[in-house]
């Protein structure tokens, strides 16, 4: 099968990005597959393109290029089909909707998948008949705002299939109620690293992830604190970059600061082989509000390395079985998070146990059987054909008209709000 992902931004860096090489790198060893970036910022990806799939874009935004397009009248003006609710929407255009939706309806392939939202709106509605139509999910439902959600009602029904990484998360979308689509949970992939599996000797706890408020780097450096002060022979260290004015960094490193732990909590910044870090330590911690699914999870647990996690929604606890290869404690408490993270630093045997199971147990997010899991709903689909759509071009059309009225509704309402916004400004 010709399989093509239809991406944010390829060059980027981020755990959508992750999933979406990994899953395509070993569905390449069966098929022909493509990802099609809507931007590309940069020359080369930030991470190593996937053997065999082709990469491209649809829109240049690398300044100084020969094609750079990012001054484009189309492109200063806002989408209107990529939907406002979507976080990403201030970021696309009339370029985009018009390349995108080009892109789908000329498309050779038999299956699109898309990567976010509103991507799945673009597939849902402009893909052409005949082509299977996938959206996946690497957030989750709940945790989109209600204008999101009601443009997802409106589009998804158009979709043949949903894709989420947590069965919570499928439970969700089959409640929300779309007749004819089928929902799957199948988790991120997470290949094998190249290091040999840590040791579990070293006195070191790591962390990893954007230093953003929901994962609650701040309850992890209050919870080291009360670690420190019964073995101060341990090390913590966070990798990973915040947003571009580095205010959760400055804010963790004046906490830090203010607890007397610059020599025991170290913020090590971005690094591209995480896999190399993992493994020189004995101990994950992950204090999140909120995870869709994990990956840090995962690709610690595929390292060797137990997991001490906040039980957030969702992902955590579909990845974790506390007491055996990490510990889930509650989310919010600095306490049960320190009192986790001494059970595994005071008992050696415990530890190394738990790693073990850890290391055995992630081996079902390997990338080989995802892709299997993916096959089977791409190949059952298809074999449908594309007659299987045919009795739906009028569902489509309908939904398609309905999905414009509706993006037309918000479009004057968002107006409204603002023209009242500066009259009661002025």
């Amino acid at each position: 099968m010709h399989l093509s992902f239809l991406l944010h931004n390829a060059y980027s860096l981020g755990g959508t990005i992750r999933s979406t090489f990994n899953l395509a790198g070993e569905l390449a060893r069966r098929h022909d597959v493509e990802i099609v970036s809507v931007f590309r910022h940069r020359d080369d990806p930030t991470l190593p393109a996937p053997d065999g799939v082709r990469l491209r874009h649809l829109v240049d935004l690398r300044k100084g290029s020969a094609g750079y397009e990012g001054e484009d009248p189309q492109h200063l003006r806002a989408a209107k089909v990529f939907p406002r609710g979507d976080g990403r929407h201030s970021q696309y255009s009339r370029l985009t909707d018009a390349r995108i939706g080009a892109h789908l309806r000329e498309t050779g392939a038999d299956v699109v998948i898309g990567t976010r939202p509103g991507l799945n709106v673009h597939i849902a509605r402009e893909t052409r008949p005949g082509v299977v139509r996938v959206g996946q999910e690497h957030l989750t439902l709940t945790g989109h705002g209600y204008r999101l959600r009601r443009e997802i009602a409106h589009s998804y029904p158009l979709l043949d299939a949903i894709t989420t990484v947590t069965r919570a998360d499928a439970a969700a979308y089959q409640e929300l109620g779309l007749p004819g689509v089928r929902v799957d949970a199948v988790p991120n992939a997470v290949p094998a690293p190249a290091v040999a599996p840590a040791s579990g000797d070293g006195k070191l706890v790591v962390a990893a992830g954007r230093l953003t408020q929901v994962k609650r780097y701040d309850l992890l450096v209050r919870a080291f604190a009360r670690v420190v002060a019964e073995r101060p022979d341990w090390r913590l260290r966070i990798y990973g970059s915040g947003d571009a004015f580095g205010n959760e960094r400055d804010a963790l490193r004046n906490l830090i600061d203010d607890l007397g732990l610059y020599n025991h909590v170290f913020l090590m910044g971005l690094v591209r082989d995480l896999d190399s870090e993992w493994v020189k330590g004995s101990i994950a911690a992950v204090t999140s509000d909120h995870e869709s699914f994990g990956m840090t999870i995962v690709e610690a647990m595929r390292c060797g390395v137990p997991v001490v996690s906040t039980d957030c929604p969702q992902g955590p606890r579909e990845i974790i079985n506390d007491h055996v290869d990490g510990r889930l404690v509650e989310t919010g408490d600095a306490d049960a998070v320190a009192s986790a993270l001494l059970e595994l630093i005071q008992d050696d045997g415990l530890r190394h146990r738990m790693a073990k199971a850890a290391l055995d147990n992630s081996r079902r997010f390997d990338p080989a059987r995802t892709a299997e899991q993916h096959e089977a709903i791409f190949e059952a689909l298809h074999a449908q054909g594309g007659a299987s759509r045919t009795p739906g071009l009028l569902r489509d059309g309908l939904y398609r008209a309905r999905g414009s009225a509706i993006d037309g509704a918000y479009t004057l309402r968002h107006k409204a709000i603002s023209v009242l916004r500066k009259g009661q400004t002025a």
